[in-house]
């Protein structure tokens, strides 16, 4: 099986819990590629096998490896989708980081996960994505989203008004500081910090959020994930700030935003003792008592 491995830099104490994976697969007899800029950061901690190859972009990858791994926390899982987009090979987050919803797999199960895998128990469970469609341009790289598009304030400016139409339809003008347009997969991120509601991974839903709305009574509202989203944006400096997860360009009143549903989905592993509720009970200690 070959398999690619994406990181990126991380504290002294956690590498050994990569140089066992790293070990458990190439002693299954995997065949290996690592992010470039990961294995800078590795050479001189691990000694690699001569049998290593290395990958640089997405182009690197297709064709080449039937999975990759994500080694971190959720926001190397999200690069690493920019990485895989929509080439379809799946992706498998290992969490060396704190929440870890999308880096489900715990660092002290990486011997049993990676038999998991190589065995086949584990079933592929497909994201939908948010893609910019106008301004073409906006973000050249890669325009989709995994999680959400953001449009705050910028910096310490006072709040913006948010024109937002669904369909062509007026929904509100948002008196905030903000707005997030989330995928299921975001609902649990920063949706979820400014009062959203969860949704399933296949609900076909997106969430629009606001973030610290002037008026109370606005509340977060789901739409069906095939609607157009077209958004336009006011507030004193002229400025505005959109982000796609870790993407953020500065936009002016005359940028409108057509926000809808990518054309391509991300394929995610799930083992077969693992689920979207048992990961949510997990991660928001759900069923414990933390009162004290």
């Amino acid at each position: 099986m070959k398999i690619a491995l994406f990181g990126k830099e991380f504290n002294n104490d956690q590498l050994g819990y990569f140089h066992l994976l790293a070990e458990t697969l190439e002693n299954r007899g995997c065949q290996l590629l690592i992010w470039k800029p990961f294995h800078e950061f590795l050479k001189d901690k691990i000694t690699f096998s001569d049998n290593i190859r290395q990958f640089t972009t997405h182009a690197d990858l297709e064709g080449k490896a039937d999975m990759l791994l994500s080694v971190g926390g959720d926001g190397t899982m999200l690069h690493a989708v920019r990485l895989v987009r929509d080439s379809a090979i799946p992706i498998a987050g290992i969490n060396l980081g704190r929440m870890g919803f999308l880096s489900s797999i715990p660092r002290s199960e990486i011997i049993s996960a990676t038999d998991d895998i190589l065995a086949g128990r584990y079933r592929i469970v497909k994201r939908t994505l948010i893609s910019l469609l106008s301004p073409a341009g906006l973000f050249p790289e890669y325009n989709h989203a995994f999680n959400e598009l953001s449009i705050n304030k910028k910096e310490n400016s006072s709040m913006v008004v948010v024109h937002v139409w669904i369909n062509d339809q007026k929904l509100h003008s948002y008196w905030a500081d903000g707005i997030i347009i989330a995928t299921p997969t975001g609902s649990t991120a920063y949706s979820l910090s400014c009062g959203g509601p969860i949704l399933t991974p296949d609900s076909s839903n997106f969430l629009i959020t606001p973030i610290a709305p002037h008026n109370l009574s606005v509340r977060p509202v789901v739409i069906p994930d095939s609607s157009l989203v077209r958004i336009r944006v006011e507030s004193r400096d002229h400025q505005a700030l959109v982000g796609l997860d870790s993407q953020s360009v500065i936009i002016t009143p005359e940028d409108e935003l057509v926000v809808g549903k990518a054309g391509f989905e991300i394929n995610l592993v799930e083992r077969f003792d693992d689920n979207f509720f048992s990961t949510i009970r997990a991660k928001l200690n759900w069923g414990s008592d933390i009162r004290n």
